[in-house]
């Protein structure tokens, strides 16, 4: 226990000095300086860890909250670079693998369609929401490519500016994929009947960055999501508490929903996935397990992982000819 505790320490104290180096910049826009000291904070913060972040001080706290928030404003910065970039070609979705995460995007949008499907049977999605989507949408653009390609996705992001670049990339899509991304303007607070359309509503991890805002993000979907539909959760696990927002499975039963799934990635893909369903009282209460232990889905074999790797820069490599088809 000695040696957790010291190795906890440790952690906390070079992620602090990442923490104090990153808040010193005068702009967290790419930058070598910037690529550097991002790259030093999630390798501290990727590998497993003994640590839980709910159980730091006040103090410790405090400078996770902050880390967070700048986290999310690089990857902002990050985000829409990338997406002016790619929208200077003339067909934007042929140069996707350009963003150095975007095979990330594709087995973390692979990941979410897998759990989806295997615990809410038979689910056959027509209308997807993806709040949180950002200039760079290509979580709902990988799932609306390849699979889920009857489905119709609307993107919800509070920045006018970053649905701008977003419709930018689809100049040149063809328009069976085009004519299914639509971007919408809006605080996720501010919908109500909209997010009963849906069969499925993805949140990203940096949608309500502190608990509090994270829970009454959680409560507002349960309040207005249709019975029986789908949510699928972005959070995190471990060190890797530091870089996004962990989710509490409690927030979500109160939201009014059944966890159905947690999986906790021991990879490059960063966020943990949380599967869950808007409880319907005609089923007569919540879901077998809901209550219960959830399953907490094992990571995949090595060999999984190294054909989920292969299969990424294949995708990319094929993803203008695949959503000519679509």
């Amino acid at each position: 226990m000695e040696a957790q505790n010291q190795e906890v320490a440790a952690l906390v104290e070079k992620i602090a000095g990442l923490h104090a180096a990153i808040s010193k910049l005068p702009s967290l826009s790419p930058s070598a300086e910037v690529d550097a000291l991002f790259t030093d904070l999630v390798t501290a913060c990727v590998p497993a860890s003994p640590v839980d972040v709910a159980k730091l001080g006040p103090e410790a706290q405090a400078m996770r909250e902050e880390l967070i928030r700048l986290c999310s404003a690089a990857e902002g910065h990050l985000e829409a670079h990338y997406a002016d970039m790619l929208a200077a070609f003339d067909n934007p979705l042929d140069h996707l693998a350009r963003f150095p995460y975007y095979g990330n995007y594709v087995n973390l949008s692979k990941l979410e369609y897998d759990l989806l499907v295997r615990y809410v049977p038979g689910i056959a999605p027509t209308r997807v929401a993806f709040v949180g989507s950002g200039p760079l949408p290509f979580s709902s653009l990988v799932l609306a490519a390849h699979h889920l390609p009857d489905a119709v996705f609307d993107n919800y992001d509070r920045c006018g500016a970053a649905n701008e670049r977003a419709r930018r990339l689809f100049r040149g899509a063809d328009e069976g994929l085009g004519a299914r991304m639509a971007f919408h303007t809006a605080d996720v607070a501010t919908l109500t009947g909209e997010l009963g359309a849906y069969d499925v509503v993805f949140l990203a991890a940096l949608v309500g960055m502190a608990a509090e805002e994270k829970a009454g993000v959680i409560a507002h979907l349960g309040a207005h999501m249709a019975d029986g539909a789908a949510l699928v959760v972005r959070s995190a696990h471990g060190a890797r508490g530091f870089l996004y927002p962990i989710v509490d499975l409690e927030d979500i039963r109160r939201g009014g929903f059944d966890v159905l799934a947690v999986y906790h990635p021991d990879d490059e893909v960063i966020n943990s996935v949380i599967v869950a369903r808007k409880a319907d009282p005609r089923r007569g209460g919540g879901l077998a397990g809901a209550r219960g232990a959830v399953p907490v889905v094992s990571p995949p074999c090595k060999c999984c992982k190294m054909e989920a790797a292969a299969g990424a820069f294949q995708k990319a490599e094929e993803f203008a000819a695949k959503r000519l088809s679509v």
